[in-house]
């Protein structure tokens, strides 16, 4: 960072010098310039220090949501494959269930009452 040199200066409003009438003044601003130089060289530094190291992270929080995403796909796929067989499994049972009503009515139809009286028995 380069530092600027803060010596005299004209005051804008007023057009006087600040020149050696007003050392204090001069001293404390100089001493303020040199100040914030030094923050900013600080700062810099810092950063300079600490970039390699936030970049470290921000890499192992990319590696960590690209492992979670991963992991996530895997599960869906899997989700939806055992969703399938398990939609292939109720078509079956339906499929079957229609042909032994059809095979069998009267039976099916006792079956239900009995299903229905033991329910109502149950519930109530």
């Amino acid at each position: 960072m380069e530092s600027a040199s803060y010596g005299n200066t004209v005051n804008s409003t007023t057009g006087l010098s600040t020149g050696s009438g007003e050392g204090a003044l001069n001293k404390a601003s100089s001493t303020a310039h040199s100040a914030i130089d030094s923050f900013a060289n600080a700062a810099e530094e810092t950063t300079r220090k600490t970039k390699p190291k936030i970049d470290k992270v921000a890499a192992m929080a990319h590696d960590v949501v690209d492992k979670a995403a991963g992991a996530a796909a895997d599960t869906a796929d899997k989700l939806a494959a055992r969703s399938e067989s398990l939609d292939a499994a109720q078509r079956k049972l339906v499929a079957d269930t229609c042909s032994y009503v059809s095979a069998n009515p009267l039976k099916a139809v006792g079956i239900a009452a009995l299903a229905g009286f033991i329910l109502a028995r149950i519930v109530l």
